[in-house]
């Protein structure tokens, strides 16, 4: 089962983490996972999920709690790519309510959600919580952050034939809340097994300046690489935004106050590399499937040594190398928990606006529910739209939309030559996305 699921996935071999986990998972009832974020956790512990997985059995058998919409969405994507022929569904805020109720009347196999909307399908009885045998709590750390443990709390106490635990983070937690149940764990420890990675620590000290012009002329330094921005709050992230679009330059933002649309285009034009720049707030820093960073900049220096570590995670990945770079001003404290001495960035240049990226994104109002894929948009933007193969990039398809990467210079002809074309016999609308 587990060799046609990697053919599936086009994976060759599982690594190391991934064959101790389903080692450990077919001889304890309660897991614990430590592994960083980018180390394959999510198919890690999607096996075992998969191994326990009854298929005479009806309704929901196992839960899987996250902190986060995107994640939650990742482990779906990851799932039914495995083509395992059970069924998964996925409840997150922001997602429609009538559309989950209607999903759980067929119960999935899986149920993967955010612990605010699945506790509200567990007090509205939208599922039936005595057929869920297996719970993994992914993120379980981030989840305790984001405020999610009266909810956490809620659900597992209504869980009352739990016989397997499986809790996943990606920091090392000295003790496990007794909420959750888990008792005696097999301890699974990767955190000290991934290789070294080097990540440059640079320092920019305001003096006598706004904090917010020498951000941005660290991102006319080095705004031609991929580059994600972190903030503490909203706000920073809105007001570094609006300088950027004053100064017109192309970036996007990514913060919970977002809808869930907003949230997952930024995410998209990120990955296709219509954007170099992501201005974000925390929630960025661990679980979401974003490309190889090449710079991170705290705006904002985050509180604990766990945020810094996992923002500079982002970079230094597959590389193993990567720049972070702290923007200090007078009143800021220099935080205990940064051991290394950072190298002082000098900004004594004339910087121009960073060019945009090659590539700039179609949108496709169609998707999933209306049967269509991702050959389906290929063939239509080859033939109609003239591309060459090499003028088309990435392309995504949701639910109800889709998105592809096309080369800016070609992107308006595209839209021009298509705008009266049909997929699968229908008219769709297509425009360039801002």
């Amino acid at each position: 089962m587990i060799q046609q699921v990697l053919k599936n996935l086009k994976i060759s071999e599982l690594n190391a983490m991934q064959k101790a986990t389903i080692e450990a998972s077919a001889k304890a009832n309660d897991l614990i996972l430590l592994s960083p974020t980018g180390s394959g956790k999510t198919l890690g512990f999607l096996l075992p999920v998969l191994l326990n997985l009854k298929e005479d059995k009806k309704g929901v058998q196992t839960l899987i709690l996250v902190p986060s919409r995107e994640l939650a969405i990742q482990i779906e994507t990851v799932f039914k790519q495995m083509s395992t022929g059970f069924k998964i569904n996925c409840c997150y805020g922001g997602h429609s309510t009538r559309i989950e109720k209607n999903n759980l009347e067929h119960p999935p196999a899986v149920l993967v959600g955010t612990p605010g909307r699945i506790a509200y399908h567990v007090r509205n009885t939208n599922f039936d919580v005595t057929t869920v045998n297996m719970l993994v709590l992914d993120e379980f750390d981030k989840s305790l952050e984001f405020g999610f443990k009266e909810d956490m709390s809620f659900i597992i106490y209504e869980l009352k034939n739990l016989n397997k635990r499986m809790l996943t983070s990606a920091t090392n937690m000295e003790e496990i809340p007794a909420f959750t149940g888990v008792k005696k764990p097999v301890k699974i420890n990767f955190l000290s097994n991934t290789p070294t990675k080097s990540v440059d620590l640079k320092l920019k000290m305001v003096s006598g300046k706004d904090k917010l012009d020498v951000l941005f002329e660290l991102i006319c330094k080095y705004g031609n690489k991929s580059t994600l921005v972190f903030c503490n709050h909203r706000d920073a992230v809105e007001r570094i935004s609006q300088l950027l679009k004053d100064k017109g330059l192309a970036h996007d933002i990514f913060h919970g106050g977002m809808e869930q649309d907003d949230r997952e285009r930024a995410l998209i034009k990120f990955r296709n590399g219509s954007h170099r720049i992501l201005i974000t707030t925390d929630l960025a820093s661990r679980g979401l499937d974003i490309p190889e960073i090449e710079l991170v900049m705290h705006y904002q220096l985050p509180t604990t040594e766990d945020s810094f570590i996992h923002r500079n995670g982002r970079t230094a990945r597959m590389n193993a190398k990567g720049t972070a770079y702290l923007i200090l001003s007078d009143t800021d404290h220099f935080p205990t928990f940064i051991k290394d001495t950072p190298e002082k960035e000098d900004l004594n240049g004339t910087y121009s606006l960073p060019e945009n990226t090659e590539w700039s994104t179609l949108y496709i109002a169609a998707g999933k529910k209306d049967k269509i894929n991702k050959m389906d948009i290929v063939g239509m933007l080859l033939q109609k739209g003239k591309l060459a193969k090499e003028e088309l990039g990435l392309i995504e398809v949701l639910d109800k939309s889709a998105y592809a990467a096309v080369k800016r210079n070609k992107i308006h002809k595209v839209v021009q030559l298509v705008k009266e074309e049909k997929i699968k016999g229908r008219k769709i609308k297509m425009a360039v996305s801002e």
